[in-house]
């Protein structure tokens, strides 16, 4: 098999060497062309249609430059055969991922529910699918081995050390995921973010005396840009409303789908029929499962007599009678429990359902963590300790939205407010 270059939207041309092009050429790898990236963010960002196959890639080549510069600038600190590892781990970092991503991995959706990660050990593993075959034949036992240790975050295999870098490289806070990620999201979304050059990171990236990084002081800005970007892309998009409703409405679908199977009252298709009811998937057919299954059924779903199923696939096809989140901000799960009978009632009230109609959403997520992971500079201190800016990110986010039927919505408004922020119970005051 011939070296080959495939041409991308965010890094240009990425070389594709024949040992990558034969786990590239997998059925296993392939399906990733049909898990999207975003899950339900195009309900948002109607460009945001990416999947998984192409940020893999991108993931892939980020960690070729970057294991190219490390060897430019420490010769003797990486060998060629783990620097393949270390591509590899990045090329295959996303290989079990579910339909729609990170949405549907939860026991709410998969009678049979693993992380991705360890059903991608598994397809690894395994000489039964075509991406565990190849990379069996590519690098044998011992050196397939290492390659999990790597990317397993282990400090050795079978006697021989492995770098902390090398694990960097794959999962830290600044690996070649998340840059590609953020490359490409924003790309995709429209998002002006701002950016940042990835170029200059790693440039600025070199390794102390235990094998770990640090970062020259120079580089401190591009780290102060990607933390940013970081920042911002999780609060315009990833945390955007729509796209928690919209999540909403696709995992309350597929729970309902699997009740009414389980009581006779619907069909599924053999895939989704795995997905929601096999509590023994095996690998085979874990593989076949992809995003079009679930969307192949909307319409049909759409139609049925079960108004939880029919409603929410008919929101999803249409993208409208969407819920509309109470205008609180700073909610938290606390305050939403003190409210959230009293706003029920009202719902109810209003002739609809209360356990359907108020849905509560929440999405943590930790912020730039120091002295856990962190970010060095070459004097040893984290970054946060030098920038007030990336100190500032340092703050934990935790949202929560409460959504209700848009006619109710100023009532509702009105009602938690006065539970919970008596003095700001008017809506003029908000």
């Amino acid at each position: 098999m011939r070296e080959r270059v495939i041409r991308d939207e965010v890094h240009k041309d990425i070389l594709i060497t024949a040992n990558i092009g034969k786990l590239i050429d997998t059925r296993e790898f392939q399906r990733l062309r049909w898990v999207k990236q975003l899950s339900t963010c195009y309900y948002v960002f109607p460009s945001a249609n990416h999947n998984r196959f192409v940020h893999s890639l991108g993931a892939y080549h980020l960690a070729c430059v970057l294991t190219e510069q490390l060897m430019a600038n420490h010769p003797n600190k990486l060998s060629e055969e783990d620097s393949e590892l270390v591509r590899i781990a990045a090329l295959l970092h996303d290989i079990g991922h579910p339909p729609f991503s990170h949405l549907l991995e939860t026991p709410e959706v998969f009678a049979t529910y693993h992380s991705h990660e360890h059903w991608g050990g598994l397809l690894l593993n395994s000489k039964d699918t075509e991406i565990g075959a190849a990379i069996h034949e590519i690098l044998g036992e011992d050196r397939l081995g290492r390659l999990f240790a790597i990317m397993n975050g282990d400090n050795e295999y079978a006697g021989k050390a492995i770098a902390p870098f090398l694990k960097e490289i794959v999962s830290s806070q600044l690996d070649v995921d998340r840059m590609d990620y953020l490359m490409r999201d924003e790309a995709n979304t429209g998002a002006q973010i701002g950016g940042f050059d990835v170029e200059r990171v790693f440039r600025a990236l070199r390794l102390n005396d235990e094998g770990k990084f640090f970062v020259m002081n120079w580089g401190l800005p591009a780290i102060e840009a990607y933390l940013v970007t970081r920042f911002h892309m999780y609060s315009q998009v990833y945390f955007h409303k729509v796209n928690l409703l919209t999540q909403a409405y696709l995992v309350r679908m597929l729970n309902r789908a699997r009740i009414l199977h389980l009581d006779g009252k619907i069909e599924l298709s053999r895939p989704l029929k795995n997905m929601l009811c096999n509590d023994k998937l095996t690998e085979k057919e874990y593989i076949e499962l992809c995003d079009s299954h679930i969307i192949v059924a909307l319409p049909e779903w759409a139609e049925h007599e079960d108004e939880i199923l029919s409603s929410n696939a008919s929101r999803l096809i249409a993208r409208r009678d969407f819920h509309k989140s109470l205008r609180i901000p700073n909610l938290t799960l606390e305050m939403v429990d003190v409210f959230r009978e009293q706003v029920g009632k009202v719902v109810e009230a209003n002739g609809f359902d209360p356990k359907v109609d108020v849905i509560v959403a929440r999405i943590a997520k930790t912020g730039y963590m120091p002295y856990e992971e962190g970010i060095y500079l070459q004097e040893g201190k984290d970054v946060s300790e030098v920038s007030d800016l990336i100190r500032s990110l340092t703050i934990p986010t935790e949202l929560v939205m409460v959504f209700v039927p848009e006619s109710v919505r100023d009532e509702c408004d009105v009602l938690a407010r006065s539970i919970i922020k008596p003095k700001q119970a008017s809506l003029g005051e908000f």
